[in-house]
């Protein structure tokens, strides 16, 4: 099991939880944390025992974003790990999911600040919880600076275009209940309920077949700019192997025993 000193990586039954851990900075973002969030997606991606993922951050706050610190040309901290991005620069992108979708479903837990390369990041997350006083924003223009983390291309199609325009264009700050307003999460708790809250449904997902899972996943976002005809042609070639395998013949015969099943991916 990986993990840095700013991405801490535990395992919570099949779920592997990754936690944004350098609080001091509100878990901006950095090298350190950068690699650590690479490393662990290709481990959920690798070990077929991990069903899910929950990404979370310590100390009350998901993420602030880039250091601007760095960005402003003050240095960044870890630079022992500058030769991983000398061997792939690509790194960075990877772990902030605009060029990396993990097969496994992944699920953010929310507490405090989730803001600027924060809620960047939480667009590549699939399912999203946050607690009440969560704060939510691309404050990006405001600062004369560009949210290339892929907002201007992923949020108008997770939220409506207005909503999404609004948030890019203003640059302003949003509460948990008008981010679940406008559809860009989908739980608001509690405060210090978020991380509870995620495991709770990453435990549901875990119960079910891990490769049914995998494969409505892809399906999802594979068909999402398709026009019905393609997107409902892909879902066959996605859909069907699923039925042949051992584990759906398992959820079946599960169900008609009354048993909770015991899935194999095979």
């Amino acid at each position: 099991m990986g993990g840095t000193e700013h991405l801490t990586v535990q395992r919570e039954g099949a779920t592997l939880v990754l936690t944004l851990n350098r609080p001091e900075a509100k878990n901006a973002l950095s090298l350190p944390m950068l690699v650590g969030l690479h490393d662990g997606w290709a481990e959920a991606d690798e070990d077929d025992a991990i069903r899910s993922i929950v990404l979370t951050g310590a100390g009350g706050a998901f993420c602030a974003g880039m250091d601007l610190k760095a960005l402003a040309g003050n240095g960044m901290e870890g630079d022992q790990y500058r030769d991983r991005m000398k061997a792939d620069p690509d790194l960075h992108w990877k772990a902030m999911l605009r060029h990396h979708r993990p097969r496994k479903p992944v699920i953010a837990a929310v507490e405090g600040y989730c803001v600027a390369g924060g809620t960047e990041i939480l667009q590549g997350t699939d399912i999203r919880v946050a607690g009440e006083s969560a704060t939510f924003g691309l404050f990006e223009v405001r600062r004369g600076l560009f949210p290339i983390g892929g907002s201007t291309v992923r949020l108008q199609r997770q939220i409506p275009r207005t909503h999404a325009l609004e948030m890019l264009l203003t640059g302003r700050a949003y509460t948990a209940r008008e981010a679940a307003g406008i559809g860009l999460i989908g739980h608001v708790v509690p405060d210090g309920t978020a991380l509870g809250k995620a495991l709770e449904i990453a435990e549901q997902v875990n119960a079910c077949g891990p490769l049914a899972v995998e494969a409505v996943k892809a399906s999802v976002y594979e068909t999402a700019e398709m026009t019905e005809t393609d997107g409902l042609a892909a879902e066959l070639r996605r859909g069907w192997p699923v039925f042949d395998t051992a584990d759906a013949k398992e959820g079946s015969r599960a169900f008609a025993e009354k048993r909770p099943p015991v899935y194999r991916r095979a």
